[in-house]
């Protein structure tokens, strides 16, 4: 089996090839033709939400499939816009709610707000890069965990962003061995423990964000090179403790790893 910091550079190192191999994937491609031949027919909040086919490939492509089923939630998100530091979109601590609205500014834009190339190519961009995590995933989730907090690192500011998104908590947890369990303490004192250990300002230099997600699959690696025990983390779980312990092996590959102050 190809280790994750091989499968990840693989990825990584030819994105651009990875992404159109994905899209034409038959089942990417299918959902991708419906969904430019159908949104811009959508002039209304009750369209969108009235056709799941068009809706699901939407949330999927902003990460919120797991919310498709909430409609109710989804139209006040939609409805109220981000035009206002007071609208429910910009009062929900998890940013994609405000990043999708933005996408589909019905508020602003009203039966026009499909028609704009967030909603358009902007939305297929996404869903095709959530393909590529997910395929990733099915293969070894450190992989598509790496994916996915490298595709975060450039938004990454502060220690609570990382610590309100589940996943990027574990890539940081997992790269520099603190323990799931932390996770029950008082988030300001978590807070306060990864500003300590993280300069934020490196994840928006590439070569340091690289450096720190080979740390991450090494790590990762390490914690995972039982391959019965690796069976046992479901893509879906992604924020489950797992057992925090590495050989010396691995520690001492991970010395030239340490992300730069």
């Amino acid at each position: 089996m190809v280790s994750t910091i091989a499968s990840y550079q693989m990825i990584s190192n030819n994105l651009v090839r990875s992404l159109q191999q994905t899209a034409r994937q038959p089942d990417v491609s299918r959902d991708t033709t419906y969904y430019l031949a159908h949104i811009g027919d959508v002039k209304s909040i009750d369209d969108f939400l009235g056709d799941y086919r068009l809706f699901s490939y939407a949330m999927k492509a902003y990460g919120l499939s797991d919310m498709t089923y909430a409609k109710a939630f989804m139209r006040k998100v939609l409805t109220e816009g981000v035009s206002s530091s007071s609208t429910f979109a910009n009062k929900l601590a998890d940013s994609r709610y405000k990043e999708f609205a933005t996408a589909f500014d019905f508020f602003t834009l009203g039966q026009d707000a499909t028609k704009a190339t967030a909603a358009q190519s902007g939305t297929v961009e996404k869903y095709v890069r959530q393909a590529l995590e997910e395929n990733a995933g099915e293969q070894n989730e450190g992989v598509r965990l790496a994916l996915y907090f490298e595709r975060k690192a450039p938004t990454i500011k502060n220690a609570f962003q990382i610590l309100s998104d589940k996943a990027l908590t574990q890539v940081v947890q997992t790269a520099l061995g603190i323990s799931p369990l932390t996770s029950m303490a008082d988030v300001d004192k978590q807070s306060a423990m990864l500003t300590k250990q993280i300069n934020f300002a490196d994840f928006q230099d590439p070569a340091k964000l690289k450096t720190f997600l080979q740390r991450f699959s090494a790590m990762w690696e390490g914690q995972n090179a039982d391959p019965t025990a690796s069976t046992t983390t479901p893509s879906i779980l992604i924020n489950q403790p797992i057992e925090m312990g590495i050989n010396a092996d691995t520690l001492a590959s991970l010395q030239n790893l340490k992300i730069g102050r």
